[in-house]
């Protein structure tokens, strides 16, 4: 065991007080060896003054320089001689103080000793060639002369006005070509970032005006107000946010809310899209990133301190740096139905687009599909390559502005380069010359330490890819760190913003009841804040244009459909045609009305809008993020209840079951191979006298999977079937078997129940004849009046099973 330690003494303790007592020892010495030259000086004084004959005024200089030479020349001596002591640990703050003059006074030594041996050397290689030149010419020069003529001659190079002009010339030149070649396209780029001082920009936006958004309005004042005025907070020791991040899909209110705050907020608003760093060449994005930082702290500067820099689509600027194979999507996996049947711009259930179903899960799917769509693959390989030799090609460059935005966000409040420059040039100057102590009593000698800036900058992105998906650099805490999540507008939230619009037109008083708004926000399913807008909007328009001051029910059902389907086609089919459509929707809407008690529909119609000769609609009365089996069973039959009205009313099914028939076979497959949901156990009471119990009840297997198989669409391809998992499932026979005795199982249902409910079906098909198109409580006004019945089926009978 070693003396240290027996002695109680830890090796680490004792390093420590050996670096101290060597630190003590660098301080007697240097203040022993400041004394020992300037008691020195006056000799160097006397000699210059009396022998060289200077004068007074200059012989102090020289003096005063020569004892700060030969003093900077004998600490870098002594500190290659005497190591450093190392302080680490040690609590003299005025030995640690001490040791950081004395390392910057030998550094300061050390580099100016170094500029001088360079320059001396080359002064002394041009003497000594000048003085070889001229014996080779048969001269006899002497050194002395030789040296004096060199120095004659630069010096007299130096005092030539056209030298300094070229040497002036030359930046200005360079800087011309910089702004001949660059200047426009960086111009291109600096006109996006738009500065707005208080007053200046109203965009009538306030944070009450962001409707829907409850949660994430409470979370923005949270962190805005501490922006405002959070001196208190910091004095308890919190440290306010640096950055909001906004996520959410297209049109749930991103900038809108960033409107808001600027609004609210009284201070300058800076904004600059995402797309505005991508620049052509190398470098030039990183440059916008500096301007736009200069100019948020001008702003800052100008009005108070305070300065917000919105970045919209922040993920043009800020996606996760990958590899050279470009950044893949993330979130691939399938987490409900929709990843696999989702059609058209209204996210229906079929290829015919004829059925559409409100769910979160669809809205979520609905608002994504509204983004611009991410390259293929191979394009976003093929960029990440091109951008490695061109940055900024391709659309795939801004890593450098990324880079650039990061240290800018870090450094935003370091005192301000004006302010460290002349400070650290002045106190390296009072160190360097040894004679002015740093400290008299309590009054420093050295300049104080920039303290960092007043202004705040707050940085607020906005974005609709995942958070997994930017740069985790980025978006973590000090940055980005604060996520507010906007999520796409429920039912009661699309009420919220109705209220909103609604009270900016006129309207008639009819709209105001809470039946009306209840009504009115069940049939805008999946409607962004702006559709909701544009609805009122052209609704006044068709009343304008029947020359009404105030728009009426009927005409924001018509402002829906419209830009939901487009504009009503005015196609007249054939009687019989017309009925079979109105059977085929009513077959939809009864099944729907039936088994789906979790849903109430929105809309029924038999109008022609794009390519959907009709379509049903329906909403979930409550947000859910999961379904039980019942409900996706009733879902098949939902979409099987058309061609079961057909089969019914016709005796046979039209074409017109295509789509469903091709949803119903993805779902079932879904329900088998996603989420281990089989068909429904066959329950028999009774007895049985030529067959047991298992024989009947495995022929009524077969019997289910006999007319699902029938259902079944194999066309195979596109579509659902070009995925996993349902393309396994279809190629698995045992699997292809349970998938058929589902949906077996749904038809027999759907046929039942129409059968048993002929009058009531018919009855809705008449009224959809008459009326063309239902909507909201009008449609379940009808099938409540259609007294629809669930009938208890016998399998074992004949009766109970459909032809096909």
């Amino acid at each position: 065991m070693s003396m240290g330690i027996e002695s109680g003494v830890s090796p680490i303790t004792s390093g420590q007080e050996a670096s101290r007592e060597l630190g003590l020892q660098w301080r007697r010495l240097t203040r022993t060896a400041t004394a020992i030259a300037v008691l020195t000086s006056p000799a160097a004084f006397v000699w210059m003054h009396y022998h060289l004959g200077w004068g007074v005024g200059w012989s102090l200089v020289a003096t005063f320089l020569l004892v700060a030479a030969y003093r900077g020349l004998v600490e870098v001596v002594l500190r290659k001689m005497i190591p450093w002591p190392s302080l680490f640990g040690t609590d003299d703050a005025q030995l640690r103080a001490d040791d950081a003059m004395a390392r910057r006074r030998a550094w300061t030594w050390r580099s100016l000793y170094r500029k001088v041996a360079f320059f001396g050397g080359l002064l002394l290689t041009i003497v000594t060639a000048m003085y070889l030149v001229r014996i080779a010419k048969g001269q006899s020069p002497s050194y002395s002369d030789t040296a004096g003529d060199a120095w004659s001659a630069i010096a007299n190079a130096f005092s030539s006005p056209q030298l300094w002009i070229q040497l002036l010339l030359l930046p200005m030149l360079l800087l011309i070509n910089f702004a001949i070649l660059f200047g426009p396209l960086m111009l291109m780029g600096i006109m996006q970032i738009q500065g707005f001082e208080p007053g200046e920009a109203d965009w009538g936006v306030r944070l009450d005006d962001v409707r829907g958004q409850a949660e994430a309005k409470e979370e923005v004042r949270r962190v805005v107000s501490l922006w405002q005025s959070g001196e208190a907070f910091e004095r308890a020791g919190g440290k306010r946010e640096r950055g909001l991040l906004f996520l959410g899909a297209p049109g749930t209110g991103k900038t809108m809310l960033a409107k808001a705050i600027a609004t609210g907020f009284n201070s300058p608003f800076v904004s600059i899209p995402g797309s505005g760093f991508a620049q052509t060449f190398m470098g030039m994005d990183a440059v916008i990133v500096r301007y736009l930082a200069r100019k948020a702290k001008k702003l800052a500067r100008k009005w108070g301190g305070q300065c917000i820099v919105f970045i919209d689509e922040i993920d043009a600027v800020g996606m996760r740096r990958a590899s050279l194979g470009g950044h893949e999507p993330v979130g691939a996996t399938a987490q409900s139905f929709h990843d696999f049947c989702f059609y058209g711009p209204n996210g229906a259930l079929t290829a015919t687009g004829d059925l559409v179903l409100e769910t979160r899960a669809w809205r979520e799917r609905l608002f994504a599909e509204r983004a611009a769509k991410p390259a293929p693959s191979f394009v976003r390989r093929f960029g990440a390559i091109v951008n490695q030799a061109f940055p900024g090609m391709m659309g795939g460059g801004g890593q450098l502005a990324l880079n650039q935005l990061l240290v800018v966000m870090d450094g935003i409040d370091n005192p301000p380069l004006s302010r460290r420059v002349p400070t650290r040039l002045i106190n390296t100057f009072l160190d360097a010359v040894w004679v002015v102590p740093r400290r008299v009593g309590r009054v420093s000698l050295r300049l104080p330490a920039p303290h960092p800036r007043d202004e705040q900058i707050y940085f607020i992105g906005a974005t609709n890819v995942p958070l997994d998906a930017l740069d985790p650099a980025l978006t973590r805490p000090g940055r980005m760190g604060r996520h507010v999540w906007l999520q796409t507008p429920t039912k009661r939230d699309r009420m919220d913003i109705f209220d909103l619009y609604l009270d900016k037109v006129d309207h008639d008083e009819d709209l105001d009841t809470p039946k009306r708004r209840d009504e009115i926000a069940r049939i805008t399913n999946g409607y962004s804040p702006a559709m909701i807008e544009q609805v009122c909007s052209m609704a006044l328009t068709y009343a304008h244009h029947d020359g009404r001051e105030a728009f009426q029910w009927h005409d924001l059902v018509e402002a829906t459909t419209t830009i939901e389907s487009g504009m009503a086609i005015g196609i007249e089919y054939i009687p019989e045609e017309t009925r079979a459509v109105a059977i085929h929707e009513a077959g939809h809407a009864v099944a729907a009305h039936a088994y789906m008690k979790e849903v109430e529909s929105t809309r029924l119609s038999i109008r022609r809008r794009g390519a959907a000769l009709g379509h049903h609609q329906a909403l979930e009365k409550e947000e859910r993020f999961s379904s039980w089996r019942h409900e996706e069973i009733g879902r098949l039959v939902w979409a099987l209840g058309a061609m079961a009205a057909e089969r019914v009313f016709y005796g046979e099914n039209s074409t017109g079951v295509g789509g469903d028939v091709q949803s119903a076979t993805a779902r079932a497959a879904w329900m088998v191979g996603a989420c281990a949901m089989g068909p429904e156990p066959i329950e028999l009471d009774g007895r049985f006298d030529d067959e047991s119990f298992e024989q009947t009840r495995a022929r009524i297997a077969k019997r289910f999977q006999a007319i699902g198989a029938q259902i079944m669409n194999r066309t195979g391809g596109g579509g659902p079937f070009a995925q996993d998992p349902i393309t396994g499932v279809l190629g698995d026979k045992e699997q292809r078997e349970l998938v058929a005795e589902i949906l077996g199982q749904a038809y027999v249902a759907a046929h039942n129940l129409i059968a048993h409910n002929r009058a009531g079906v018919e009855k809705v098909a008449d009224t959809l004849v008459e009326r063309r198109e239902l909507h909201g409580d009008e449609i379940l006004e009808l099938l409540d009046s259609a007294n629809l019945q669930v009938p208890e089926v016998d399998m074992t009978k004949d009766e109970a099973w459909p032809k096909l």
